[in-house]
């Protein structure tokens, strides 16, 4: 998206006191857990990879689950989970609020986890669950997934960041245990594109950025990637620029201030609100 990003100089970056103590309970909890379950978003699998978890997950098994499938692009989702695959890391979609999708979950982490089963097994050690950390960026599904594979509410879900606030072991059957983590940024986004696929997809909290420049970088990414999801979702031709984009969805969507002048900033907010809900379709913003 680099080339793409439009007139964007804030520095997007969110590390409140909150995800330092999460941080440490992880660190404090690693030690426990058998795999590390990392949930991504399919929308954006390299910006959603908090690149602290590799360093903490190091000496453990890993699995990879780009959840919120249904709202990206399967033919890149299929690209990047042989992408994982490829360079050694176990990793699958699923739309984690489907129990269809994870009805196997419990079978493909003891997959993943073989090795050290197998271990136990030759020293004569009685066989106990698997223990797994999910971790993953905010708003990210980790509760979803959670309460997805139990079948019923066990974490607390919403959609925004920050909802889990501090660890919680759930038990799934007799062979897997689960530690929900707190979601987690790190502390700088060197990249200025990470920070704006983040915040495009509701990784940031709202009320600390300008929807505004948000959207009109994610326009300019639909026009040269998904041109064909504006106009069916606004029947709105090509040719404008992203401002006036902006302009023509406040005045179909009656989007308008005393006046009369279209108010681009409730526009910015609907059009985000349709990406992110999957009312313009299965976009991903990162390709291989």
């Amino acid at each position: 998206m680099s080339d793409n990003v439009k007139g964007y100089k804030q520095n997007i970056n969110w590390y409140p006191g909150h995800m330092t103590s999460a941080r440490r309970m992880m660190e404090e909890n690693i030690s426990l857990v058998d795999v590390v379950i990392e949930i991504l978003d399919a929308r954006i699998p390299y910006s959603s990879r908090n690149p602290d978890i590799d360093k903490l997950a190091a000496n453990k098994f890993r699995l990879l689950i780009l959840s919120k499938s249904d709202l990206a692009d399967p033919a890149v989702t299929k690209e990047w989970i042989e992408h994982f695959n490829k360079n050694g890391i176990k990793a699958i979609s699923a739309d984690t609020r489907s129990r269809k999708d994870l009805k196997d979950i419990n079978k493909l982490v003891r997959e993943v986890c073989k090795e050290k089963i197998e271990r136990d097994k030759k020293k004569g050690l009685r066989e106990r669950p698997v223990k797994a950390m999910i971790v993953g960026i905010p708003n990210s599904g980790k509760s979803t997934f959670i309460n997805s594979v139990m079948g019923k509410t066990q974490a607390k879900t919403g959609n925004k960041p920050g909802v889990t606030k501090g660890k919680q072991w759930i038990r799934s059957g007799n062979d897997l245990e689960f530690l929900d983590t707190p979601g987690i940024l790190w502390p700088k986004f060197d990249d200025e594109d990470v920070g704006l696929r983040l915040a495009m997809t509701g990784a940031i909290n709202d009320n600390i950025l300008p929807l505004y420049d948000i959207a009109v970088n994610l326009i300019l990414y639909l026009q040269n990637n998904y041109c064909n999801n504006i106009y069916e979702r606004y029947k709105i031709e090509d040719g404008f620029s992203p401002e006036e984009y902006l302009h023509e969805i406040a005045k179909i969507r009656n989007c308008i201030k005393k006046g009369g002048e279209a108010d681009a900033d409730r526009a910015a907010r609907l059009l985000i609100d349709d990406f992110r809900s999957g009312r313009l379709g299965r976009i991903s913003l990162e390709k291989i």
